[in-house]
């Protein structure tokens, strides 16, 4: 597939506003999945498209919330390889299973997490107890999720920052960093299939991908600078909006 310049440029700032809004609040695929079918890429490529230039501005956001401190990766030491192997799975899985089920179950589940969001009364940037080991848990989290990010992908970051702050009781900001790092995992895990199967665009993907590396920056410093008083409501905007196009443009 050729593009001409215009809609090259154009993608870049595509890429750039989804960069944006995905290291805060994770959802960028809701801004660019769209705009990549509508310039005639097939969904499946589209698919593995998006998750090549977005890989780049999560790599670039977690990288941010790692260098000012707010990543253990520690915590996250064993529940990277499961998040990959997870994400890897459910790839491969995407095209022998049913997924029916999973895009009306979503948008609830998506919806219950806009809820705890927006009227939870102590969600801050202080971390709280841990209702559960973040040693045997954490990793368990990462490949579930990772395996529903190979096969469908909508909500990853929201349902990865839903985890962390009410079973891990991380703070919102450190939990949006920490989202960051696993959800990166799990989009090369998925690209570990789709690109070798020839489901990317390269120039769409690079063009966006300039495009993310300003925003997945950006968007990582405005999330740290202003932390849950942010985030929070861009959680519930996201999960929101997610839930929305699931239900009425599946």
């Amino acid at each position: 597939m050729s593009f001409d310049l215009t809609i090259l440029v154009a993608l870049g700032f595509v890429g750039l506003l989804a960069g944006f809004v995905d290291a805060i609040a994770g959802g960028g695929g809701l801004i660019a999945l769209p705009v990549l079918l509508s310039v005639g890429i097939p969904p499946v490529t589209a698919f593995g498209t998006n998750k090549l230039q977005s890989v780049v501005g999560t790599a670039i956001a977690a990288f941010t919330y790692w260098r000012k401190g707010f990543v253990s990766l520690q915590l996250l030491a064993l529940a990277i390889p499961l998040t990959f192997i997870g994400s890897f799975l459910g790839a491969l899985a995407v095209k022998s299973i049913d997924t029916t089920v999973l895009q009306y179950a979503v948008p609830v589940a998506l919806i219950a997490v806009a809820v705890y969001f927006a009227f939870a009364p102590k969600l801050t940037d202080e971390d709280s107890q841990a209702r559960l080991s973040t040693v045997i848990f954490v990793p368990v989290m990462g490949f579930a999720i990772g395996f529903y990010d190979g096969i469908l992908g909508p909500g990853t970051g929201s349902f990865l920052t839903l985890g962390f702050v009410t079973l891990f009781g991380l703070g919102v900001t450190r939990a949006a960093g920490h989202t960051k790092v696993l959800n990166l995992t799990s989009n090369i895990g998925a690209l570990a299939l789709f690109i070798p199967s020839g489901n990317v665009v390269l120039p769409v993907a690079i063009a966006m991908i300039i495009g993310q590396i300003v925003g997945g920056y950006l968007g990582a410093l405005t999330g740290i600078r202003f932390g849950a008083r942010l985030i929070r409501p861009l959680v519930v905007l996201v999960s929101i909006a997610l839930a929305i196009k699931l239900l009425l443009f599946p």
